[in-house]
C-alpha cells in the first residue's frame, strides 16, 4: 500500500492551517468590521466568538480527518460506517464541502490574480506612480477586475474584456507548483516560509505606521468601547460571521489537512494554536490599515476589494515612504492568498488521489486546468460567485461535518479521536458544547447569511 504524504511537524502543520485561515477575510474584512462597529464594542464578541468555534469546530474537523485519514468523502462515509455499517450515504453527502472547496478556489484564483498584478506593480513603481488621483487608481483596479464595481462617490467603471488573464495563469501556476510538490515537500515547506514573513512584514508596518502624525486616532478608535453597541444584535452577528468564516470551518480545508496530521499530534493544542495566529493576524492587519487610513485623513467606510485595491493605495500613495509601505504589504498579502488558494485547492485534489487513485502531479494538473478555465469566465461576476459559495456552501459544508461527527459517529468515536496524542484527555464540556452549541451556530450561519446577504 503506497504510503499516504503528510505533514512531517506540528509547526509545519499548524503553519499551514494557519495559512489556509489567514486570507482576504483578514485583510479587507475584518478592519472594516472593527471600524464600522466601534473598536473593542467589536473585539470583544468577536473573540469569544473565535474562542467557542476554535473548541469546538475547529478541533472537530481536524478530527474528523485525522480520524479517516481522508478527505470530507472518506471522512463523512467513515462516520456513517460507524453508525450504520453503510458508509455510502456519507460519502455522497461529502461531494458538497468538496465543491465547496472547489468554488471557493475558483473565486480565490480571480482575486489571487489581482493581488499578484498589484504586488508587481508595487515593486516597480507602478502603483506609486498613480498618485492620489482616485480617478487614475480606481481606473487601474477598473482594468484588473473585469466586473461592474463602485468604487467611490464620484468614480465608477464598468470594467469588461478579458480581464487579468496573464495575472491569472501565474498566480494559478504558481500555486499548483507548491501543490505538486506533495504536502510535506510543497505546502508544509512553502508556509513554514510565508508565515514567518507575513507575520514580521506587518508588524514592521505596524511599527512604521504607529510613527505616523495622526496615526494615533486609528488605535484610539479600535480600543474604545463603547457598552451600548453590545446591545445591538448586528455586532453579535458580524462578530460571529467573521470568526466563523476567519477559522475556515467549511467541511473541506481544516478535514483534509487534519486527515494530513500525525496520530501523535495533539488536537486541542494544534486548534488553539491555529485560532491565537489567525486572529493575530486579523488584528495586526487592523492595527496596520485602520491607523493608516487615520493618517491619511481617510474615512474607513468601504470594505472589499475596494478598500485594498483602491482606497489603500490612494493613503499609501500621500504618506511619507509610501512607495515601500506598499510594497511590504501586497507582498505580504500575496503569501496570505497564496496559503488560501492553496488550502482551497487541497481538498478536490486530495478527492482524486483518493477516490479515483489520480497521482498527485496530475490530479493537481486536472483541478488546476478546470479551476482555471473556470476563474477565467466567472471574472466579471467573481463577487457574485463568491456570495453565492461563501453565503450558502460554505457554512453548509461546516454543518454537515458537524452533524457527521459529533451526531453520527457519535461520543465514543469523537472522544477517542479527539484525545489520540494528547497529554490528557479533552474536558467534560467539548462535547455537548460541540454537538449542541457549534452545529446550531453553523446553522446560524447560514440562516444568517442568506438573510443579510453575507456575514463573514
Amino acid at each position: 500500500m503506497e504510503k499516504r504524504d503528510g505533514f512531517q511537524s506540528k509547526w509545519g502543520f499548524i503553519l499551514a492551517c494557519i495559512g489556509s485561515a489567514v486570507g482576504m477575510g483578514n485583510i479587507w474584512r475584518f478592519p472594516i468590521m472593527v471600524s464600522t462597529y466601534g473598536g473593542l464594542t467589536f473585539l470583544i464578541p468577536y473573540f469569544l466568538f473565535v474562542v467557542l468555534i476554535g473548541a469546538t469546530g475547529v478541533i472537530g474537523e481536524f478530527a474528523l480527518g485525522r480520524s479517516a485519514s481522508a478527505g470530507p468523502i472518506g471522512a463523512f462515509g467513515k462516520c456513517t460506517e460507524v453508525r450504520t455499517g453503510n458508509k455510502k450515504p456519507g460519502e455522497i453527502i461529502g461531494w458538497i464541502p468538496i465543491l465547496g472547496a472547489m468554488g471557493l478556489a475558483i473565486g480565490y484564483t480571480v482575486v489571487l490574480s489581482w493581488i499578484f498584478k498589484y504586488a508587481f506593480m508595487s515593486i516597480t513603481g507602478q502603483l506609486f506612480n498613480l498618485g492620489t488621483d482616485m480617478g487614475a487608481i480606481g481606473g487601474m483596479f477598473g482594468a484588473t477586475a473585469p466586473e461592474t464595481a463602485s468604487i467611490g462617490e464620484s468614480v465608477s467603471v464598468v470594467l469588461g474584456g478579458a480581464g487579468n488573464a496573464l495575472w491569472l495563469v501565474i498566480g494559478l501556476v504558481v500555486s499548483l507548483v507548491i501543490m505538486a510538490l506533495g504536502v510535506a515537500g510543497g505546502i508544509e515547506k512553502a508556509n513554514k516560509i510565508m508565515m514567518p514573513v507575513l507575520f514580521f512584514l506587518f508588524v514592521a508596518l505596524g511599527i512604521y505606521i504607529f510613527t505616523l502624525p495622526g496615526s494615533g486616532e486609528g488605535y484610539k478608535y479600535i480600543f474604545t468601547l463603547q457598552p451600548g453597541g453590545l446591545a445591538n444584535p448586528k455586532v453579535w452577528i458580524f462578530a460571529f460571521g467573521q470568526a466563523f468564516f476567519s477559522l475556515s470551518v467549511a467541511g473541506n480545508g481544516s478535514v483534509i489537512y487534519g486527515s494530513y496530521l500525525p496520530k501523535n499530534e495533539s488536537i486541542p493544542s494544534s486548534a488553539r494554536n491555529v485560532a491565537f495566529f489567525d486572529t493575530l493576524a486579523a488584528m495586526l492587519a487592523a492595527l496596520v490599515i485602520i491607523p493608516a487610513m487615520a493618517a491619511g485623513g481617510a474615512e474607513l467606510s468601504k470594505g472589499g476589494p475596494g478598500l485594498m485595491f483602491v482606497y489603500l493605495v490612494n493613503v499609501l500613495n500621500g504618506m511619507p515612504g509610501g512607495r515601500i509601505v506598499g510594497m511590504i504589504f501586497y507582498i505580504a498579502v500575496l503569501f496570505a492568498g497564496l496559503s488560501s488558494i492553496v488550502n482551497l485547492y487541497e481538498a478536490p485534489v486530495a478527492m482524486l488521489q483518493e477516490r479515483f487513485k489520480v497521482k498527485r502531479v496530475p490530479a493537481v494538473a486536472i483541478i488546476g486546468v478546470i479551476g482555471g478555465i473556470v476563474a477565467f469566465l466567472i471574472q466579471g461576476y467573481t463577487s457574485q460567485w463568491m456570495d453565492i459559495v461563501s453565503i450558502y456552501i460554505c457554512p453548509l459544508g461546516a454543518f454537515l461535518a458537524g452533524v457527521m461527527f459529533f451526531w453520527v459517529a457519535g461520543k465514543d468515536y469523537v472522544l477517542k479521536n479527539v484525545n489520540e496524542g494528547s497529554a490528557k484527555p479533552i474536558g467534560n464540556w467539548f462535547y455537548p458544547l460541540a454537538k449542541y452549541g457549534y452545529c446550531i451556530l453553523a446553522i446560524v450561519a447560514l440562516v444568517a447569511g442568506a438573510a443579510l446577504g453575507g456575514i463573514g
